[in-house]
């Protein structure tokens, strides 16, 4: 329940940010390219929103498995080296994630005690540079809870999209379909 409440959250928050940045881009170009006018803001809240859906979006894709990764050797290793390799892997992952989030913390304290503004709207820069945190705290959830199911054996490594047997998939998809064409036409 939790879970599924959890996922339907993010993925709410992933399709808010989405179609705000192209809604907010469609109004600009129909307002520039129609009236001559604009907004003057929008480009900087464009680029807000998409520091929001890259940062947030990571995770989700940790989760869910939609990174590419480059992994055909180490598919070809043994499975307990294939299992070290995991575990070195995420923990290098989170050794960078936990550098990145330091940083980001240190960045925005500063951020809060000089008062620096956003350029083009009177918001405090760190509100919505508190993604950085936000981003790399969800990553850091996301390794852990892969981290734990590879150390007991409940996956064997990432899921990582792979875009070789998807395409080999949607080939045999489009082969049989066309086969079924040819049948129905030979039956009439």
């Amino acid at each position: 329940m939790i879970v599924k409440l959890t996922n339907k959250i993010e993925e709410a928050i992933l399709s808010l940010l989405l179609v705000s940045m192209t809604l907010l881009v469609f109004v600009e170009v129909v307002l520039r390219f129609g009236f001559n006018t604009g907004i003057h803001w929008a480009q900087e809240v464009t680029l807000t929103l998409a520091a929001w859906f890259v940062l947030f979006g990571a995770s989700y894709g940790v989760k869910v498995g939609c990174h590419i990764g480059v992994d055909v050797f180490v598919k070809l290793l043994p499975r307990n080296i294939h299992r070290g390799f995991t575990i070195l892997a995420v923990l290098l992952c989170l050794t960078y994630c936990g550098l990145i989030l330091y940083g980001s913390l240190i960045y925005l304290d500063k951020m809060m005690m000089i008062g620096i503004e956003m350029e083009d709207l009177p918001v405090p820069k760190w509100i919505p540079m508190s993604i950085l945190v936000v981003g790399f705290v969800l990553l850091i959830i996301r390794f852990l809870q892969l981290l734990w199911k590879v150390v007991t054996g409940q996956e064997e490594g990432f899921h990582l999209a792979d875009e070789a047997e998807e395409s080999m998939h949607i080939a045999k998809e489009l082969e049989e379909a066309m086969h079924n064409k040819e049948n129905k036409g030979d039956n009439h």
